[in-house]
């Protein structure tokens, strides 16, 4: 009879197709050690079945166009767009035909050494792929959407194979004649697109370990120029680096020192809005929720709903209600902003609310006024 030893190396060196017919050899040794191998490379054969499946379900796009004629797909995505500091990085990636690579994700969604590992692999075996890199100082000279829009079609310039088609995430990239699909969600739908991301990515995190070395002090091997506490609070400390968006940070450079009444009075608003808000049964997810496309004053949850909250505060009725100043565009970037953190938490946008809460002064006392469903996605 064979040791268990003996049983385990042959299980551990047999391929996923040896496997099957290995355990169904060995299905009858009762032994418990054996019993308990068995069970585990059970378990591996039905995760890899899962991982195979996913992966299929990954490739359905591109399959799509295989059919329709297209050869060379190329996945498009960007790394980058809500930091305060650092580039914005766009990757674009032509995998080969119906290629499988076994981990590729939405690059959120991985580990940093999940995506360095999957990014020499995909590099590897990719037929071509292309990278664009555009700085702090050009994103602020020509807005964020614009530099995204440049650093993709960068990235597309760098091909050495011309793609024939472009599966982009969620976007319509502009001034290029090769077609392309915008994907909501496409880097977790497409494999070519999540190759992409996991590319743009690794680029961009590497960046930004480097940047650390030369801007100390701001936490960028961490932060990655995200607007962690640490990092604002080095702004405020330490005042800009380089590689800042300067119209990024526009609003929390100030002196702690010198802070307006008018910002003292909107900050003792909010902490009002807040306890009122907890008073009628919701539970405080998030405060002072900001990315490029704005900031959201209160994000809180109520049963089954996610509810964005704007505060707005008046000194009068001289000027109008307080939730008159939340005009249209001021919604829509309220909006593109609940997206990101819609997004970025993995959160169906299908039970969300859009709420003000108003705080007017009137005889040096503060009212306070709930409105539910101030405005709603069109």
């Amino acid at each position: 009879m064979e040791t268990i030893d003996v049983i385990k190396q042959k299980l551990s060196s047999a391929t996923i197709q040896q496997l099957p017919n290995l355990l169904n050899h060995y299905s009858s040794d009762k032994r418990k050690g054996v019993q308990k191998l068995i069970l585990s490379y059970h378990k591996k054969i039905e995760a890899t079945q899962r991982e195979y499946q996913r992966l299929e379900n990954m490739l359905l796009f591109e399959k799509e166009y295989y059919q329709k004629g297209f050869t060379a797909i190329a996945g498009i995505d960007e790394v980058g767009r809500g930091p305060l500091a650092g580039p914005v990085v766009a990757a674009a990636v032509i995998l080969p035909k119906n290629c499988k690579i076994e981990g590729v994700n939405d690059s959120k969604k991985l580990s940093a050494q999940k995506r360095e590992t999957l990014y020499s692999i995909i590099c590897q075996k990719a037929i071509s792929y292309g990278i664009g890199v555009v700085t702090a100082q050009r994103i602020d000279e020509i807005n964020i959407l614009q530099a995204t829009f440049e650093a993709m079609q960068q990235a597309l310039s760098k091909l050495s194979v011309a793609p024939d088609f472009i599966l982009a995430d969620a976007v319509h990239i502009p001034n290029i004649s090769t077609a392309q699909r915008g994907i909501i969600g496409g880097d977790g739908k497409s494999i070519s697109i999540a190759a992409a991301s996991i590319v743009a990515k690794v680029t961009r995190d590497t960046m930004m370990q480097e940047y650390s070395k030369i801007y100390t002090g701001y936490g960028f091997e961490k932060n990655k120029g995200y607007g962690s506490q640490e990092h604002i609070k080095a702004i405020q400390t330490k005042g800009l680096c380089a590689i800042h968006r300067k119209t990024f940070v526009k609003n929390i450079l100030f002196d702690n020192q010198k802070v307006s009444k008018n910002k003292q009075k909107g900050q003792k608003a909010e902490q009002l809005a807040l306890q009122e808000m907890q008073k009628l049964g919701y539970t405080i997810l998030e405060q002072n929720f900001r990315r490029y496309t704005g900031e959201i004053d209160i994000i809180a949850k109520k049963e089954n709903l996610i509810v964005f909250t704007e505060v707005k505060f008046r000194q009068s009725e001289k000027n109008g209600l307080p939730c008159e100043a939340v005009t249209t565009q001021k919604q829509n970037h309220i909006i593109q902003t609940a997206n990101i953190y819609l997004s970025e938490n993995q959160i169906s946008n299908s039970n969300i609310r859009f709420d003000v809460a108003e705080i007017l002064q009137k005889q040096q006392k503060l009212f306070f006024r709930y409105i539910e469903n101030a405005f709603w996605l069109e």
